[in-house]
């Protein structure tokens, strides 16, 4: 069923039978072959391609290539926050989360001027494909938001394929009906499942994976997983940055409220790439900057600061701009990895096979144009080897300077 009054996608996010059963493989013939986001090339990593808003805020039947460095563009208004959040909440899901904690205001989503059908339901769809060792897999999803949030559809597929779909068979019952490839003698396995998780990310547990066609199914979805699980989505808070911390794990927070405790960490630990970040900051900081250093007293806590070079003392980070702590904490993301960030990618894969997406709304908010300029850099230099990926919301300003940079897509919904 349609989660929304809105028109239909092209192709719906779970195809359901006169009985209200999810079509599987078995009982519908495949379309034709999706269309790759990036231009053909088999990823060595799990990593989105493209990012689908079939019915989704003021999106309607768009889809979004996404390639190593995106950067969505656009007046106020154009839905690049809205982009970025839709990407943000199917990552949750594919951590696990549930869908009043991936869509705490499911109601905003719902598409411009969308009608409730008879039952007074209204919801939105959306979707991502996954390219990596498996091929590109293709996830859709349909979620209604009112009366009651809930998954109506979710379809995983692969060459126009149905790996596995769920459907809402009874809207009495907080479940849908599930199906999946199996193969073999028996076809397609069927099973209720919760309709306030992703489908997808529970078929690990679910499937066991004996069959030809259920190793088929089991490799796209955990594609997908971690696809989804490696996301971070940083939202620099100047205001929460300035304060000393408590010495902690060195994990970096969404909003980079402890920024100091990571500094403290990556100096010991990370020398490089320390080394790195203050020759950046001698770009994205004011005055000259010889070096990033930590303060850490006797059972205190811990404080930041710029090593300003012999003869000059240093600067504490709570004297800094708010623009030039940004731009810190930004370039700071670029430069590491999963282990210094607080999130939760996927334990069973190695890191190398892995690749972190940086999710970064208002990304040049506060920034001058050569703090920009010198994190595009940066972007492309860590992009540039396959373990981090961005996608980003700029403004006009950072937008034409990344037109003019190879390597650079830049999304613009003012068209």
């Amino acid at each position: 069923m349609a989660p929304a009054s809105a028109p239909a996608p092209a192709s719906a996010p779970a195809s359901v039978g006169a009985a209200g059963e999810p079509v599987v493989p078995a009982q519908a013939a495949p379309r034709g072959a999706v269309r790759s986001a990036e231009p053909a090339q088999r990823h060595a990593r799990p990593v989105i391609t493209e990012l689908r808003l079939s019915a989704f805020g003021r999106h309607r039947s768009a889809a979004f290539p996404l390639g190593p460095v995106t950067l969505f563009a656009g007046p106020s208004g154009s839905g690049k926050s809205q982009a970025l959040a839709a990407y943000g909440a199917l990552a949750a899901l594919g951590a696990g989360a549930t869908l009043d904690e991936a869509f705490p205001d499911a109601g905003t989503r719902i598409p411009d001027r969308a009608l409730p059908d008879a039952q007074r339901r209204r919801g939105f769809r959306l979707g991502c494909t996954v390219d990596g060792p498996a091929g590109p897999v293709r996830l859709d999803l349909a979620v209604q938001a009112e009366p009651t949030l809930r998954i109506v559809g979710e379809r995983l597929s692969q060459n126009g394929q149905i790996l596995f779909a769920t459907a809402l068979r009874d809207p009495g019952r907080r479940s849908v009906q599930a199906a999946w490839l199996t193969g073999g003698a028996v076809g397609v396995t069927r099973a209720p499942l919760p309709d306030d998780r992703l489908g997808t990310a529970l078929l690990p547990l679910r499937v066991a994976g004996s069959t030809a066609g259920q190793r088929q199914v089991l490799a796209a979805a955990e594609q997908v997983v971690v696809a989804l699980r490696s996301v971070f989505a940083c939202d620099p808070r100047p205001d929460r940055m300035r304060a000393p911390v408590p010495r902690g794990e060195g994990r970096l927070l969404a909003d980079c409220a402890n920024l100091a405790d990571v500094l403290r960490r990556t100096r010991h630990e990370c020398g490089t790439r320390h080394t790195l970040l203050a020759e950046a900051a001698r770009t994205g900081c004011a005055g000259p900057v010889a070096g990033l250093d930590v303060r850490e007293p006797e059972g205190g806590h811990v404080s930041a600061v710029l090593d300003r070079g012999p003869g000059r003392p240093a600067t504490d980070l709570a004297r800094l701009g708010s623009g030039e702590l940004r731009f810190l904490a930004l370039a700071l993301v670029l430069l590491t990895g999963p282990g210094v960030l607080d999130m939760d990618p996927a334990a069973e894969l190695l890191s190398a096979r892995q690749a972190l997406t940086v999710l970064a709304d208002g990304f040049d908010h506060g920034l001058d144009g050569s703090q920009s300029a010198e994190l595009l850099r940066l972007a492309l230099l860590s992009c540039g080897r396959g373990h981090v990926r961005l996608v980003a919301a700029v403004g006009e300003g950072t937008a034409a300077a990344a037109r003019r940079l190879p390597g650079v897509s830049v999304v613009d919904l003012s068209v």
